[in-house]
């Protein structure tokens, strides 16, 4: 190739901030949406899908990185000149879903909802702007039932997956209860409402900054690792003081809260009405079985989105891993919500209560990898049953044993290339196949085939020492007549699923 044609090549390059995934994590991560999707059922919530382009005046200013072009969304203009984004999360969606079918839905409206969204976000270390949510949510219902099942749905849905009791805890907050704080550091009405934002994302970052790096944002602002700067919310010492003792006092010991919620209010008529919701949501779990090392009010939680209106839910996971220089560090949060009460009322007049828990599921993947969870660690990726191909003459004959294997239900090819047999079979170790199948003119002259048990064969070859004995024992090979090929074939499927 010359220069010229090589400097023309484009280069195979991943845009910033999305990612490739291949087969084996596609299957482990199809496990975990099928127990997920499992609890979801079971708690009676149903299937729904929304697509993954709304109008931008659908989605609203609740974005989630407004430091970005197109204020945190990926937009293009259509050909009738209108708007369209790529939803940032699940919720929106849902909410123009049920506006827009509103009188033949039932009432409340219970329905989960899996897919890919998007953030025009600076990406980073585990921060992509293409990931998937698993979303259930109730839409009618202001009964604070409806977020206290939210919240046991997620917490049984966690423990199926793995996650055993001990290691992880639903926390649970309110707006209400912010806001009657914000009230009491001056920075209530609507005059404030921007500021009130910077101050709530502020807090949301706790768990990754430390008390250090929120201190900052609350005050003039903070410098990250790569140099960047985030203006801060401008507050006085002693409100940043307020806003961190209150948030820091969720801690709790021997399964008692070490801080008065009312105490910590004031006055604020909002504040109290939030926390008598959240008692009355703990009461709900407690009464269910589910106690505080469950579910629990943690004055931390925030949740970065605007549109939240009342109880904000965390699931956070509470065990210890090590980051890339060894040092522990906690997992932290895998998913969250809340309600909002006010989003679907964007379309309608009616007023709409909702409520609703979304689960970060390449996060919720990565956790289940670090705790062995056997649901993505247990099984690995099996490819298809290799036919190879030693006789070009003979593709006929070949094509008709994989089609054979797929009448039978086997997943099964035919080697497509033009390698020799050494370079098939290293074919098929890369696609994981659990056997191959292989005929000669030998094998066609007496009327059977071979089927090599390549997971056992990798077994038994590892203690033949030189190539002659490898070749005198053919380890995990036998024939078998032609005619019984899908037959043989399920048969040693099977001996492998049992070893």
């Amino acid at each position: 190739m010359s220069s010229d044609e090589k400097k023309s090549k484009v280069e195979a390059r991943s845009p910033r901030g999305f990612a490739d995934r291949e087969a084996g994590e596609l299957a482990a991560t199809g496990r975990m949406l099928d127990v997920i999707r499992s609890v979801y059922e079971l708690y009676g919530f149903e299937a729904l899908e929304t697509p993954a382009f709304e109008y931008t005046d659908a989605l609203g200013k609740f974005l989630p990185d407004q430091d970005r072009p197109n204020e945190g969304v990926f937009s293009l203009q259509d050909d009738d000149e209108q708007w369209l984004s790529l939803r940032y999360d699940l919720t929106a969606p849902l909410a123009r879903f049920v506006a827009q079918n509103y009188d033949r839905l039932p009432k409340p409206y219970r329905s989960y909802r899996c897919g890919h969204v998007y953030r025009n976000e600076k990406p980073g270390p585990g921060r992509f702007r293409q990931f998937m949510q698993f979303d259930a949510d109730t839409v009618g219902s202001a009964s604070p039932a409806a977020d206290a099942e939210i919240c046991m749905m997620a917490a049984e849905a966690l423990e199926r997956l793995g996650i055993a009791r001990g290691d992880y805890v639903i926390k649970i907050n309110s707006r209400k209860v912010l806001d009657g704080v914000m009230e009491a550091i001056g920075v209530g009405g609507a005059e404030n409402a921007a500021r009130r934002l910077v101050v709530l994302r502020a807090i949301d970052k706790l768990d990754r900054l430390g008390p250090d790096g929120v201190r900052q944002l609350l005050g003039d602002g903070r410098k990250d690792e790569s140099g960047d700067f985030t203006k801060g919310a401008g507050l006085p010492l002693q409100a940043i003081d307020t806003i961190l003792s209150f948030s820091l006092g969720g801690q709790y010991k021997d399964g008692k809260p070490q801080f008065d919620l009312f105490g910590l209010l004031g006055k604020s008529e909002i504040g109290a009405q939030g926390a008598e919701e959240l008692l009355e949501i703990e009461d709900l779990a407690r009464d269910a079985g589910f106690g505080p090392d469950r579910i629990r009010i943690d004055p931390s939680v925030v949740r970065g989105l605007e549109y939240y209106t009342g109880p904000v839910f965390e699931a956070d996971l509470t065990f210890e891993t090590r980051d890339e220089k060894g040092n522990p560090v906690r997992f932290g949060s895998v998913g969250g919500g809340g309600r909002y009460d006010g989003l679907v009322g964007r379309f309608r007049p009616e007023n709409t209560p909702a409520t609703g828990f979304s689960i970060g599921v390449s996060r919720l993947f990565a956790a289940l990898k670090l705790v062995g969870s056997p649901i993505v660690t247990a099984r690995p990726h099996v490819g298809p049953v290799v036919v190879l191909v030693l006789d070009r003459d003979r593709v006929a004959d070949y094509q008709r044993m994989v089609a054979q294997l797929r009448a039978a239900g086997i997943a099964a090819e035919l080697y497509l290339g033009a390698a020799g047999m050494k370079a098939q079979m290293k074919y098929a170790d890369r696609r994981n196949s659990p056997l191959v199948v292989i005929q000669g003119s030998d094998e066609k002259a007496r009327g059977e085939v071979q089927i090599k048990d390549l997971v056992a064969g990798a077994r038994a070859a590892a203690a033949i020492a030189t190539n002659e004995e490898w070749k005198a024992a053919r380890p995990a090979q036998i024939s078998v007549p032609e005619s019984g090929l899908a037959a043989e074939v399920a048969k040693a499927l099977a001996a492998q699923r049992e070893r």
